[in-house]
């Protein structure tokens, strides 16, 4: 919420799920105004936004891990083969949500690197990272469907 009031309620970009247009992007830049990026830069993406995606990216692959060791035909493969089917999965998801915070705080960092084609690739980060997201997540719910299954 504090970051929200920094930019007099625009929604951050990094909550799109759906991308923004680079109008929108600018207008959520120009509300923030130095001061707002600043704060945001230092206390969302220096901090909170390094270590979120690896975080959630390790709970994505323990979960899928978990998941798939209830699978009679996942447990037969070699822990080196769970292990990298999960990171598979996972990974792409990372490099995309660090891609994306990077872009972002370029654009935060300095203002003048915000154009329309920088916003437009932050908004195409921004939603290529949300998809890459539901992959590992659609995975790990088939397979706690399939572990109930064979019980």
């Amino acid at each position: 919420l504090y970051f929200r009031q920094l930019s007099g309620g625009v929604p951050s970009l990094d909550l799109r799920f759906a991308g923004f247009t680079p109008d929108e992007g600018m207008a959520w830049l120009t509300a923030l105004g130095r001061r707002g990026s600043e704060i945001i830069l230092v206390w969302h993406y220096l901090t909170f936004d390094l270590l979120f995606p690896a975080l959630l990216s390790l709970t994505l692959v323990s979960l899928i891990l978990a998941a798939g060791r209830r699978l009679k035909n996942f447990r037969a493969l070699s822990a080196q083969l769970q292990s990298l089917f999960a990171l598979v999965l996972v990974l792409p998801y990372t490099l995309a949500d660090y891609a994306q915070n990077i872009a972002v705080a370029r654009m935060l960092s300095d203002f003048l690197s915000a154009n329309p084609d920088s916003l437009s690739f932050a908004s195409a980060l921004i939603v290529t990272k949300f998809a890459l997201l539901a992959i590992p997540a659609i995975v790990i719910a088939v397979f706690q469907l399939m572990g109930q299954k064979q019980r």
